[in-house]
């Protein structure tokens, strides 16, 4: 039996078997006051916030014309730099994490347009859209109710998709399974096109130039070596794939604004999760959490 939905927490769903691969999961938070801000990390994912109640309220963060600002809906694209926001108040909000090739086949949209910003969903998905899925979500009597009125609208996008590129779709693996050490000419050799087709097949389908792709995938792994307890920030650096420590500081403070010891403290006290075909396992980072439940 699904517990009261006006309990406080945060609640974590699966989407159907069909969604898989397209939607990482789903998130359910029910503020009683205000929470304090989060930073979330560089990321090659796509998040689509829809809440009701005091919106959210960035601080910092998208590099592209992003003044801080509440939304109470938004698409949060791939990003270069860690997000701050937070909520003033008591609210309810719903966030889907999609992979960025499920993003682009759900949106029908070069994933470029969303890089490094964030945008209201009705200029992807058509006017009125996020206020009739909020009506319908707010109506919900369980979360896992939510769940269900979200795989079936976003099924129906589905439909209409646009598949990705095979060679896009490889280059991505590559890129991933080799924890961001593959060069261009690798990429190129691999999928036998030209490097500068290999550029536009990604800017276009996960948003990012291969070069910064690779950092932000080394990024994750350094985070992800980091929870296994490294004997030193050395060692940190060789088993990630920097060149040197140098290399790895110059990194992790233009992605996360911390030195790579700041980072390894918090890591330690939260350790990485894991999920298949995305990046986007430090969200909330290093802040107190609300307390979780799945559904």
């Amino acid at each position: 039996m699904p517990e009261p939905i006006d309990q406080p927490g945060q609640y974590v769903g699966r989407p159907a078997v069909s969604l898989r691969g397209i939607v990482i999961r789903y998130r359910g938070h029910h503020m009683a006051g205000a929470r304090p801000a989060r930073v979330t990390l560089p990321s090659a994912s796509v998040t689509l916030l829809l809440g009701w109640g005091q919106p959210l309220t960035i601080r910092s963060g998208p590099a592209q014309g992003v003044a801080p600002a509440a939304w109470t809906a938004m698409f949060a694209g791939p990003q270069t730099a860690p997000m701050v926001a937070g909520f003033d108040g008591a609210g309810y909000a719903v966030e889907i994490d999609l992979t960025p090739l499920g993003a682009y086949q759900l949106l029908n949209l070069p994933l470029h347009h969303l890089a490094k910003t964030v945008i209201a969903p009705d200029h992807i998905m058509g006017p009125g859209w996020a206020a009739n899925t909020t009506e319908q979500l707010a109506a919900a009597l369980s979360w896992p109710r939510r769940w269900q009125i979200l795989d079936a609208l976003l099924a129906r996008r589905l439909c209409a998709g646009t598949l990705p590129s095979p060679a896009a779709a490889q280059a991505w693996s590559l890129l991933r399974e080799r924890d961001g050490a593959v060069s261009l000419r690798e990429l190129s050799r691999a999928t036998g096109l030209g490097q500068r087709r290999i550029q536009q097949l990604l800017r276009e389908h996960i948003g990012l130039p291969p070069r910064t792709l690779s950092r932000i995938v080394r990024f994750h792994r350094a985070l992800a070596v980091a929870s296994t307890g490294p004997d030193s920030l050395a060692d940190l650096a060789g088993r990630a794939g920097y060149h040197d420590q140098s290399h790895m500081n110059r990194d992790f403070r233009a992605l996360s604004g911390r030195t790579p010891g700041e980072l390894l403290h918090l890591v330690r006290r939260r350790p990485a999760g894991h999920s298949s075909g995305h990046i986007q396992s430090f969200n909330d980072f290093g802040l107190p959490a609300p307390s979780s439940r799945c559904t």
